[in-house]
């Protein structure tokens, strides 16, 4: 159980100044002979006034945190959009499908929570989907929309993508716990992606709950090198993929909600 910040402090001055109110009215009466009622009163009165002016402290703390926090959403709403433009620019020039960034993102995040992920963890699960393929910035156009294969160089220099972003991202204060996605989404389940290597479980959660949205995005829209797949194809590549590639878990959890999930991906160009 999280104890919040306002309770905590209002407690901890109220069973102060109590205790401060009744030891030094004892302390009071024993030098004092005879004041034991008036000492007894004043201590009720000195404890009623603690629990009011700690009623008020609650009230002023808790004011003041829900103001912090309006202007911390207010802040990250303005990094969003920001993001949100470099990103726009970014899915240009990689000539993918509209609002593709945006799209992932938005079932991504829908998946991390029927995964039960939330708070923190959710917030940067979105920013990383987000800003996922922003290790691409450093790749030469050659290569990035080649519309045919990449040779053995081109593919090495493409694999190095993932450790720019996560690089690029600790540059950033608020982006340090976004990197997971950027850094881990091309790794597989089976231990033979890239850049670590990572086999099951020791691949982020968040990580992979999102390469299961990028490979069925991938799949179900056109792209420069290939055209959109049809969905039921969609579909049993990923059942496929389960296992090898991809976590067959969240697999499961993602088809069994595939309806809900496309819908939050619809949004992003609605």
């Amino acid at each position: 159980m999280t104890i919040s910040p306002q309770f905590r402090i209002t407690f901890v001055y109220v069973l102060l100044s109590a205790l401060w109110i009744w030891f030094s009215n004892g302390v009071l009466n024993a030098l004092v002979q005879g004041q034991a009622e008036l000492s007894f009163l004043q201590s009720i009165k000195g404890t009623l006034f603690v629990l009011v002016t700690g009623a008020v402290l609650y009230w002023m703390i808790g004011r003041n945190l829900h103001r912090l926090e309006l202007v911390n959403r207010t802040l990250l709403e303005g990094h969003k959009q920001s993001l949100r433009v470099l990103v726009s620019a970014m899915d240009i020039r990689h000539k993918e499908t509209g609002d593709h960034s945006d799209r992932v993102m938005r079932m991504a995040t829908g998946l991390a929570r029927l995964a039960g992920v939330e708070g923190e963890a959710l917030r940067n699960l979105a920013l990383g989907a987000l800003l996922h393929d922003i290790g691409k910035l450093a790749l030469p156009d050659a290569v990035l929309v080649k519309p045919g294969k990449l040779d053995e160089d081109e593919i090495a220099l493409m694999r190095e993508h993932p450790q720019i972003g996560y690089e690029l991202l600790q540059r950033v204060d608020f982006l340090h716990g976004a990197g997971d996605i950027p850094h881990s989404h091309h790794e597989r389940w089976d231990g033979t992606g890239y850049p670590q290597g990572l086999r099951g479980e020791a691949i982020p959660l968040a990580a992979r709950i999102f390469s299961i949205v990028d490979v069925w995005d991938a799949l179900i829209s056109a792209r420069i090198y290939k055209p959109a797949w049809p969905e039921v194809e969609v579909i049993d590549y990923l059942r496929n993929a389960a296992g090898s590639q991809l976590d067959p878990n969240l697999v499961a959890l993602f088809l069994a909600n595939l309806d809900e999930l496309k819908m939050l991906g619809r949004a992003a160009v609605d």
